[in-house]
């Protein structure tokens, strides 16, 4: 070895105890990798999670000052709150029971939405744009074209099927299970398909497909989740917000 690699490498006077044995040429996974390969997550993405969950325990802690908790006298068994309505992040699962079977609406789709969020990193394990926001322009337009289309569709079946209600038409010529399950599941099938197909068709990658339908999951939880809280009524009938009969104020709860 030149020795003035050896001088560079382990200089006079200091002291070390060891020595260097041999030198190969090689490659490894890390040989030219250099930090504008990689991504520090610690601590960088740790000090921001702590600086969210402190920003957020403040907002809510700020929140309970400002507003009290709607809370209400001690339960009367003898009288039913009317409209009953669950908490605002379960009123678009209730509003999904007023269009299918209880089976459908509170268990399976649920339990279908839970593992798509938990199988996704798995699907869409492409490396390219990971960790960026819809992935370039391409996406931005699906991404706001999807909310677009899942809220009119959304909305659209909800009035269609408060005014058509297929377990009301079909109750006398067919099987419950088909007006309240299988029906309602082809139809919100074809409506969650649909877009995705149609960014397939133009050349979208398994990345934005995949972003098309988490756009379609996220637009109709907000869409339901409105419908339920606010054109809803007694007998959690479909109203519009000003035409609430008896004096009801959805807003009131809050």
């Amino acid at each position: 070895m030149d020795p003035s690699v050896t001088d560079e490498i382990f200089p006079h006077g200091t002291h070390k105890t060891y020595s260097l044995a041999e030198l190969m040429p090689g490659e490894g996974p890390m040989v030219g990798k250099g930090p504008e390969d990689t991504v520090f997550a610690f601590p960088v993405v740790l000090l921001w999670e702590l600086l969210l969950a402190l920003g957020s325990t403040l907002a809510i802690f700020l929140f309970s000052l400002v507003k009290q908790a709607p809370l209400e006298a001690i339960a009367n068994p003898m009288v039913t709150t009317d409209p009953a309505k669950a908490p605002w992040y379960f009123v678009g699962l209730q509003e999904l029971l007023e269009h299918m079977h209880p089976l459908l609406a509170g268990v399976l789709i649920p339990t279908a939405l839970i593992l798509f969020l938990v199988i996704l990193p798995y699907l869409d394990a492409a490396r390219q744009g990971a960790g960026g926001w819809f992935h370039g322009a391409r996406g931005r337009r699906i991404a706001g074209w999807t909310a677009v289309y899942t809220f009119g569709t959304m909305a659209g079946y909800i009035l269609l099927d408060n005014t058509f209600s297929l377990r009301e038409i079909l109750r006398t010529s067919a099987a419950q299970w088909v007006a309240q399950g299988l029906l309602p599941a082809l139809i919100l099938t074809v409506l969650v398909s649909l877009p995705a197909v149609v960014v397939r068709a133009t050349g979208g990658g398994r990345h934005e497909v995949f972003l098309t339908l988490f756009t379609v999951m996220l637009t109709a939880a907000v869409v339901f989740t409105l419908s339920g809280f606010l054109l809803r009524g007694p007998g959690f009938k479909l109203y519009a917000p000003w035409q609430m009969p008896g004096g009801y104020n959805p807003w009131d709860g809050l």
